[in-house]
């Protein structure tokens, strides 16, 4: 029955049953045998199939079948229940053994309830004689009910408390956990004396004891000089505009280490007045070194280690740009490879590979005062050249360029000669566009090409006519 079965989940709600005596609730009953007259009382508790004194004075603790308990009358009835003789009541027919057994013949019980207003038992008070039961009993016995309910109720809310207490204790102690776990904290900067307030993680992240806080300006030592600036601007601006901030910036332990951090900050206010800034701060040293990682692959050509076509026509744009704007020298050197078809169908495609690193390695040299390398695709290359002293002259430096990448590469007993051809030219005035500069010196690679094709040709005519001789 549905009001059975709340009734039921009310009762063990409380956890109540078999628990061990409590002396609030005895010192009620003691109060009942002696407020109303009648040697025995009694808190009992009805559960599925068995009665439960929680409390008694005058008689032991005992547990019955609920269909034979002078309680079960209690709690299925409206009002007080009053058995004057038990002996000769119809109600008790058939159960007279069993009250004969406990020498009961009076007995007298209101009901009790949890907080939701269940009934979960009775206060009763019983005799062995059979009586009768004044008006001022019955209000006695009521009275005394209301205050059973009351430390039921009360017992139920301390119950709930220590269990939130614990829930909380062990959110607490997760959040810690997960805290550590993504490395990361909370934070309170209160502007009236700039005192700071730290979690445990915080202190972690710095590599301070907890509890060794700093001065706000010894905090802001751990900051790199370019990182301090932006982030004492950052808090200056959200203190004057009230804009939240999200930065991520570079970070020194107290051991010296470098880190990666970010930091989020809002305004926090009192009666409308600025008080502090709260916010969490977060070691993402990992994540930021993987994401660069990344970045670095995704704009690496993965065989030379140079940058790949996509990063230099990103940062051919950038270049482009920083010569026109700040009127400085570019030049654009574009580089094939000679024979490259007849190296890897010859020695093998890993020989290929060796000779494309090789191009690679050369292309990074001291010498090109870090001009920006990169493979275009296949066995095409580039160079981005903003050094004023290589850029002044671009066809030397296509000489030089071409000169450092003639290389033998031998494989299986067998030497073959890798070279390039290079063409090279400084950005013109009126040139904006990655297309339109690639082009120009493209057409200088190919004319530098054709140049090429035509000594190889005279040569091998000249050797052929000498050897026909």
């Amino acid at each position: 029955m549905a009001d059975e079965t709340g009734r039921l989940a009310a009762l063990h709600a409380l956890d109540l049953m078999d628990s061990l005596p409590e002396r609030e609730f005895d010192s009620v009953v003691a109060i009942a045998t002696r407020l109303i007259g009648l040697p025995i009382a009694a808190i009992t508790l009805v559960d599925r199939d068995r009665a439960w004194t929680k409390a008694v004075e005058g008689a032991e603790c005992f547990a019955e079948p609920r269909a034979i308990a002078f309680c079960n009358w209690t709690i299925t009835t409206e009002g007080m229940t009053v058995f004057p003789d038990a002996a000769v009541d119809p109600r008790c027919e058939g159960r007279l053994h069993h009250y004969g057994s406990h020498g009961l013949r009076f007995y007298a019980g209101t009901p009790l309830h949890a907080p939701g207003g269940e009934r979960i038992g009775a206060l009763c008070v019983a005799a062995c004689e059979p009586g009768t039961f004044t008006d001022a009993q019955a209000e006695a016995l009521t009275r005394l009910a209301v205050l059973v309910d009351a430390l039921i109720a009360a017992r139920a809310m301390a119950s709930e408390a220590v269990a939130m207490t614990r829930l909380s204790e062990r959110r607490e102690r997760q959040l810690q956990q997960a805290q550590r776990l993504a490395m990361i904290g909370s934070w309170r900067l209160r502007l009236a004396d700039e005192a700071i307030e730290w979690s445990e993680n915080v202190y972690r992240i710095h590599g301070l004891p907890v509890g060794d806080t700093p001065p706000l300006g010894g905090a802001l030592q751990q900051y790199p000089p370019h990182a301090r600036a932006l982030v004492t601007g950052a808090l200056a601006h959200t203190i004057e505009t009230g804009t939240p901030f999200d930065l991520e910036t570079d970070f020194l332990n107290t051991a010296g280490e470098a880190r990666r951090v970010r930091i989020i900050g809002e305004l926090e206010t009192a009666g409308g007045e600025p008080e502090a800034l709260v916010g969490v701060f977060q070691d993402i040293t990992d994540r930021h070194a993987m994401e660069e990682g990344l970045r670095r692959r995704a704009d690496r050509d993965e065989l030379t280690g140079i940058a790949n076509r996509a990063a230099f026509d990103r940062t051919l744009a950038e270049r482009i740009a920083a010569a026109h704007a700040g009127d400085t020298p570019l030049a654009l050197v574009l580089i094939d490879l000679d024979g490259f078809k007849q190296i890897n169908d010859t020695l093998g495609h890993l020989a290929g590979d060796d000779v494309l690193r090789g191009i690679g390695q050369q292309l990074g040299e001291a010498w090109l005062g870090g001009s920006f390398a990169a493979r275009l695709g296949g066995d095409e290359f580039a160079l981005i050249v903003d050094d004023p002293r290589l850029a002044a002259d671009p066809n030397a430096l296509a000489a030089r360029v071409e000169a450092a990448l003639h290389m033998p590469v031998t494989a299986n007993g067998l030497t073959m000669a890798a070279s390039a051809t290079v063409g090279a030219a400084l950005l013109p005035g009126d040139v904006e566009a990655v297309r339109d500069f690639v082009h120009l010196v493209d057409t200088r690679l190919y004319a530098a090409k054709r140049i090429r094709i035509g000594e190889r040709r005279r040569d091998e005519r000249r050797r052929g006519i000498q050897h026909a001789a």
